[in-house]
């Protein structure tokens, strides 16, 4: 599996000029295995959480009595 998931567009503003992220020594951002938008100059990361179960919907309880005679 990779190390790094690869997203195709900024969360921000939807552009794809993204490029890995590597914090200089001097810079506060403390990201690993981050991504720079070069258009609105913002950081992220993208984190993998796993998958999750799908929901088990039971059908709704029976309301019908009994019927007519």
């Amino acid at each position: 599996m990779s190390a790094r998931v690869v997203p195709y567009y900024c969360p921000y503003c939807g552009e794809e000029d993204l490029r890995p992220y590597e914090a200089d020594p001097d810079s506060d951002v403390e990201i690993r295995g981050g991504w720079h938008c070069a258009d609105c100059t913002r950081v992220f990361a993208v984190k993998y959480h796993g998958m999750a179960a799908a929901q088990i919907i039971a059908p709704p309880p029976s309301t019908a009595g009994p019927g007519p005679e």
